[in-house]
């Protein structure tokens, strides 16, 4: 919906969509007591989280025609600040689908309940979106995502 709202042609949207469904795969190289410690990653953990993004793109990029797919893939957890990973990327410099595909994850990440915390209710997921705009995510996207989220919810209600 947030590439609808951006006015992205459908095959790019597509794109997104699929990244959506595979962009977690790496993780398969992910030790699962790691991926459900309830405490803080060691260091060497966090660099074993680290490296998913990565193997997700090497995954998904030895399908050729998913290449662009597995672009989007690699960058999904850079922040809008810089202090993401893998690469570091900030800004602009982080592809428009990886900067949708990660603000969709953050979110459904927030509204899900892990062994290492509690799910947030949508109305706190955002709270939380609006404080890592301009950090964390790409504060267009945030009014983007917390447009969408609110509509939702009052289409709930009516």
């Amino acid at each position: 919906e947030i590439a609808e709202r951006l006015n992205l042609d459908i095959e790019t949207a597509r794109k997104i969509y699929w990244a959506g469904y595979l962009h977690d795969i790496g993780k398969i190289f992910v030790p699962q007591d790691v991926l459900n410690k309830p405490g803080r990653f060691t260091e060497e953990e966090y660099n074993l989280v680290k490296i998913h993004p990565v193997k997700s793109e090497e995954l998904v990029s030895e399908i050729e025609e998913l290449g662009e797919i597995a672009k989007i893939i690699r960058h999904h957890h850079e922040r809008w600040d810089g202090k993401g990973y893998p690469d570091g990327l900030s800004g602009e410099d982080i592809p428009l689908g990886s900067r949708i595909l990660g603000i969709a994850d953050a979110f459904e990440a927030m509204t899900s309940e892990r062994p290492y915390k509690r799910a947030l209710t949508p109305e706190e997921a955002i709270e939380e979106l609006k404080r890592c705009s301009g950090t964390q995510f790409d504060p267009k996207l945030v009014e983007i995502m917390v447009s969408i989220i609110e509509e939702e919810l009052i289409g709930q209600i009516s």
